[in-house]
């Protein structure tokens, strides 16, 4: 089957962008290099191609509702313009996916889900739309396919964000301008006569925007960002770096720190998981994991020598024991030194335990740490 192709394909090429297979996409894993291109998103700016991920829009009388009874994050603290990180869980806990949620109007919702689960993720949606009897009041429309989405990311982004979307929002959080959204916020601009959302959100660690257009404007937006950001170190950023900088800030990713199998009070995400409001799928199981603990907890490790990295996969272990496994594991351009999360029983999850990582038949000194790796300056 062939790969799928985002709309920013062609200007990849252009790029020299060496190109992956990524969740059945073609996508670019690198320009320049790994360290570079993390380099430039901790201290200047880079961009993104998120074209791969989906869109749905959620829309109708009784759409915060639904979604409340859907996702595990409060809907309600949401006023139009705002958006916050939630999961959607099966009955089991397990999660479906993790997700960004946006209140674009008073009874229109965006939901940012990953690229791999797309078709899963409409389909539950679907399913819990028809077990919790929205019918009418609540429509679903995947947009997957007619949006597109990059992401500017660091420290400078917001020097020249204006520049590509000047005046004031006109819609979600309006009369406000690009660079003085604040953090989750959302609003609309008009670019090339068709409207973009541009929120405050990122995957990175750091400041940052990610522009959600028609696709087909999204090559024209990215050659327009590259340019305004030109004077500000710019550079366009591929998948590797991408990944050693949300593994740095600890975030997790969906068939690494998540899956269907794993709870979010398991991959410590409780803090998005809103047991006050009321019943929602995974609920029981959730609360009650809270209250009497969990079978295997989420931490992070550094490795205490330095050497090969650690990888997804590599087995964790304590007192000569096998006690868990990698989930994510890199060589961190920041700390100069490898690090990791992995699942282990909440006795080996406290920071300042030692473990070991098997790496290549060999057994490698590490230490369980405080998350995250790497938190930017206020």
């Amino acid at each position: 089957m062939p790969l799928l192709r985002t709309p920013l394909h062609e200007a990849h090429r252009r790029l020299n962008a060496r190109l992956v297979e990524f969740g059945g996409w073609e996508m670019p894993v690198q320009y320049s290099s790994i360290l570079d291109e993390h380099q430039a998103v901790r201290r200047a700016a880079g961009l993104f191609d998120i074209c791969h991920m989906g869109e749905v829009c959620v829309r109708g009388a009784d759409a915060a509702a639904f979604l409340n009874a859907t996702l595990t994050n409060d809907i309600r603290r949401l006023a139009v313009g705002l958006g916050q990180y939630t999961l959607m869980c099966l009955p089991s806990g397990g999660v479906v996916d993790d997700l960004y949620c946006y209140r674009l109007a008073p009874e229109e919702y965006l939901l940012i889900i990953n690229a791999g689960r797309i078709a899963a993720d409409v389909a539950w949606l679907e399913g819990r739309r028809r077990e919790t009897h929205a019918g009418a009041a609540v429509t679903l429309r995947n947009a997957s396919d007619e949006l597109g989405a990059v992401a500017v990311q660091g420290p400078r982004a917001a020097e020249f964000i204006g520049k590509v979307f000047p005046g004031p929002a006109h819609a979600g959080v309006t009369d406000v301008a690009a660079a003085q959204l604040r953090k989750n916020q959302i609003g609309a601009w008009t670019f090339a006569g068709r409207p973009v959302w541009l929120g405050r959100t990122g995957y990175t660690g750091e400041d940052g925007f990610e522009a959600v257009a028609p696709a087909d404007v999204v090559a024209a937006l990215w050659d327009a960002l590259l340019a305004a950001g030109h004077a500000h170190c710019l550079q366009p950023a591929g998948l590797g770096a991408r990944d050693t900088l949300r593994t740095e800030a600890c975030f997790p990713l969906y068939g690494h720190e998540l899956d269907m199998q794993t709870t979010p009070i398991e991959a410590g995400l409780g803090f998005f998981v809103a047991l006050d409001k009321g019943d929602f799928c995974g609920r029981d199981v959730l609360a009650r994991q809270k209250a009497d603990g969990v079978a295997k907890r989420c931490m992070a490790f550094r490795m205490v020598d330095k050497g090969a990295p650690p990888r997804p996969g590599y087995p964790i272990l304590a007192g000569g024991q096998a006690v868990g496994t990698v989930v994510s594991g890199t060589q961190s351009p920041t700390l100069g030194i490898g690090i990791g999360l992995g699942y282990v029983p909440p006795a080996h999850a406290e920071p300042g335990t030692r473990i070991e990582i098997e790496i290549r038949g060999r057994r490698w000194p590490a230490e369980v740490v405080k998350k995250p790796f790497y938190r930017r300056a206020a």
